[in-house]
């Protein structure tokens, strides 16, 4: 009996991820009949997703012809949108940057204002890589703040005022196609797992201005109900000293409170460092200083205080930490796997690898592209693109 995992839309993705590569492994992979494979991969080749690419090694009989992904079928626009910049990049399908863009923005002047400067850099990186508004499949958009994924519209998001319910993908009409926007640390999580994916369950924790947290549950995003899964900035954490520190959500103690980019700046400044910004203090403690270091340790253990919870009701393989604050590498690890390992189960924390994200500025910009090309190619997308070209033969 065919496997269900044999539609064309599926076959696509065993190419794409690098599961199979020869018409027979897709076989072998799905269990589906030789001949129902082999006519929806000839299906794939004329809509021009699929190309054979030589032979491979033969194993006793005639070697095989080798499939790939046709990558350069189209292109996606990625944006990455933080408070004080955005960077903007156009990909092949396979989620390689051709031309990409960064600028200064300050995400309170509003959606408007700020939408249309990501409009004026996405046509400075296609005419860059040499394409047009009619190359683009699809766009994904990353924000920092909760957004309703089916719609694309940002619900009351604490640092982008005046951004709530704005329908993000209308400022992309021009590119008549598909726009999927998602919370910056889901789109971030989606970059840690790259093209080929993972069947891990893994926590991607951005620490930056906030704090928030991408939930990869068997290789894909969880968003939840809303799609307000991980928006472990707001818990709630007492403070040593007992005093209470406001959040800009208007709660006390939340995390992001007490441990996030803003309230390590706020600390530092308290403790007479002469600094201006949360990057000075980061760069103080990778350099060595004694003050920024305890500083940024103290963060990491009260983040690890509540990534030890997740830890014990989670149990994931991996925590990848990611965002400007990450950048102080060994001093906040140390703080949060000082508590997570003391806080943990065992059996929870037994196998679990904390780690700093090995590329934080490129994977904002590779999720994003990697959501839009995922929702691109999905099932419904790929049937209707073979569809046409069965009309157009």
């Amino acid at each position: 009996m065919a496997s269900s995992s044999a539609s064309a839309g599926a076959l696509l993705h065993h190419v794409r991820t690098g599961r199979a590569r020869s018409r027979a492994e897709l076989v072998a992979l799905t269990g589906a009949a030789r001949n129902t494979v082999s006519a929806r991969v000839d299906q794939l080749i004329a809509a021009g997703l699929l190309e054979e690419s030589g032979r491979g090694w033969s194993t006793g009989g005639r070697p095989p012809t080798l499939l790939r992904f046709n990558s350069a079928a189209g292109c996606v626009l990625a944006v990455d949108l933080g408070v004080t910049s955005v960077d903007v990049a156009v990909t092949d399908l396979s989620a390689q940057v051709l031309a990409t863009v960064g600028h200064p923005i300050d995400i309170a002047e509003g959606p408007h204002r700020v939408l249309a400067e990501v409009d004026r850099l996405a046509q400075e990186v296609l005419a860059e890589a040499g394409l047009t508004a009619a190359d683009v499949c699809a766009v994904g958009v990353g924000v920092p703040g909760p957004v309703e994924f089916s719609t694309g519209r940002p619900s009351h998001p604490p640092i982008m005022p005046g951004w709530h319910d704005h329908p993000i993908p209308s400022a992309f009409g021009r590119y008549g196609c598909p726009v999927f926007v998602d919370n910056d640390v889901n789109v971030m999580a989606l970059g840690e797992m790259g093209v080929a994916g993972s069947v891990q369950d893994v926590l991607v924790v951005k620490v930056g201005t906030g704090i928030g947290c991408g939930i990869i549950v068997d290789g894909g995003v969880y968003r939840g109900a809303q799609g307000s899964a991980g928006d472990i900035g707001h818990i709630h954490v007492p403070t040593a000293d007992g005093r209470e520190v406001v959040c800009r959500c208007g709660q006390v103690n939340c995390l992001e409170a007490i441990a996030g980019g803003t309230a390590l700046l706020r600390d530092a400044q308290a403790a007479g460092m002469q600094v201006t910004t949360t990057r000075e203090v980061v760069e103080r403690a990778a350099l060595g200083d004694g003050q920024a270091l305890e500083l940024v340790r103290g963060a990491g253990r009260t983040i690890g205080t509540v990534l030890a919870a997740l830890v014990n009701f989670f149990n994931p393989h991996r925590i990848v930490m990611s965002g400007g604050v990450a950048r102080a590498g060994v001093p906040l690890l140390a703080g949060i796997r000082e508590a997570v390992y003391a806080r943990s189960m065992p059996l929870a924390a037994r196998a679990l690898e904390i780690t700093v994200s090995e590329a934080p500025d490129l994977t904002g910009r590779v999720g994003a592209a990697l959501m839009a090309i995922e929702g691109w190619l999905d099932e419904d997308s790929v049937h209707q693109a073979l569809a046409r070209t069965t009309v157009a033969h």
